[in-house]
């Protein structure tokens, strides 16, 4: 097994616990939306949890990039 091997399968975890920790945030974002409708959650912590959510995306686009590069045909 060669390192480029390893650091496919290396890439490949922390792209599932990217994407883990982005399915998370969606639920507690709309958690947090659903009390701040009803006058109980903190506008702030949503908007931090938010950019977080944008923030793994990028991440996990950069990660998929990586181990699916473009083929030009």
């Amino acid at each position: 097994m060669g390192s480029a091997e390893l650091d496919e399968e290396e890439l490949r975890k922390m792209l599932g616990l990217l994407r883990t920790e982005h399915r998370d945030l969606d639920v507690a974002i709309a958690a947090l939306t659903a009390a701040a409708n009803s006058g109980g959650a903190d506008q702030l912590q949503i908007a931090r949890l938010k950019k977080r959510k944008l923030a793994l995306r990028d991440r996990i686009a950069v990660l998929e990039d990586r181990l699916l590069p473009d083929i030009i045909a």
